[in-house]
């Protein structure tokens, strides 16, 4: 008995590697083709699960079912309007076919480097097929600021987008994917991430984009100057205005007063003529002379008279 241990543990390590070696799993998310020798055999292996393969000469090779990124390099392209910008790009794609691929491609490193090879190239021919605001503006629709808008617009007409970056993007990922289905993959995304001028342009369009803004600033400073002139001019007018009822007003006031008042005296001098002469008398001194002016009075004078006529009584 104890001579057949070593046989039966040994018969039961090579099942048990036998085992591991003619299986194999694969996740949701996982497909694969197997290669015997290098070479693929049999159709792709898309289901996920336990599977069977030739133990020891059968390689599995994985690929991912999931969507994948692809982020391109910033290309110097010239527009068709002789603009020279930098053009930055992502897309997304996916192994449709895991047996070409493998046989076109072999592993994801070569896919992402035939990606840039095609989808930059694409890029590159379809933005120098068009004017540079066709590939930064996707609509007609005017700017949020509309004074920089109207100001510029006086300055120079702005061009008419006819096709526009979604437009653009969308003929790039087409010609794009056509390429890259006999690969096995299909493209589902391209999008254009970031467009920037050449430095030497970018300095050119920083300066007009000050002066443009210091025009209108100044602009806007003239017509604030001249707003607040206006409304000072309305408030002197006004004010004038105000001044002119209210001196009328008091004019009027001031009339009527004095008529009341000429009223009352003459009703109360009226009653005795005498004394109102000799008051009018009184008021009429102190328009004649001043305190530091001495009058010397006849005693036939009439104010003289007036006060010893007084006195008596």
């Amino acid at each position: 008995m104890s001579r057949l241990v070593i046989p039966l543990g040994v018969l039961a390590i090579l099942a048990v590697v036998l085992g591991f070696s003619a299986t194999y799993t694969l996740s949701e998310h996982e497909q694969a083709v197997i290669t015997r020798f290098g070479e693929p055999k049999g159709a792709s292996v898309v289901d996920p699960g336990l599977h069977f393969k030739m133990p020891f000469v059968d390689t599995v090779n994985r690929f991912d079912k999931r969507w994948l990124d692809w982020r391109g390099d910033p290309n110097q392209i010239p527009t068709k309007d002789k603009k020279y910008i930098w053009v930055d790009t992502f897309g997304r794609w996916r192994i449709v076919d895991p047996l070409r691929f493998f046989q076109r491609l072999r592993d994801e490193r070569n896919a992402q480097s035939r990606l840039d090879d095609i989808i930059d190239g694409e890029t590159r021919n379809t933005i120098a097929s068009f004017a540079l605001i066709e590939a930064v503006r996707s609509t007609n629709r005017p700017f949020e600021d509309d004074e920089y808008t109207a100001e510029t617009e006086r300055a120079e007409s702005l061009e008419q987008v006819a096709q526009g970056r979604d437009k653009l993007t969308r003929q790039i990922r087409l010609r794009a994917a056509e390429i890259v289905k006999e690969f096995g993959v299909e493209l589902v995304d391209v999008q254009i991430r970031r467009i920037n001028y050449v430095d030497e342009v970018q300095v050119k369009v920083f300066e007009r984009m000050i002066s443009e803004r210091k025009r209108i600033a100044e602009r806007s400073r003239s017509e604030g100057m001249g707003r607040a002139a206006e409304v000072r001019g309305q408030r002197e007018r006004d004010l004038k205005e105000i001044r002119s009822a209210a001196y009328r007003k008091a004019q009027d006031v001031t009339g009527a007063a004095d008529a009341e008042a000429t009223k009352i005296y003459a009703e109360a001098f009226g009653r005795d003529p005498e004394f109102y002469q000799f008051m009018r008398t009184l008021e009429a001194y102190p328009d004649v002379v001043d305190s530091s002016t001495s009058l010397f009075l006849g005693g036939e004078s009439e104010f003289y008279r007036y006060l010893r006529s007084s006195s008596k009584k």
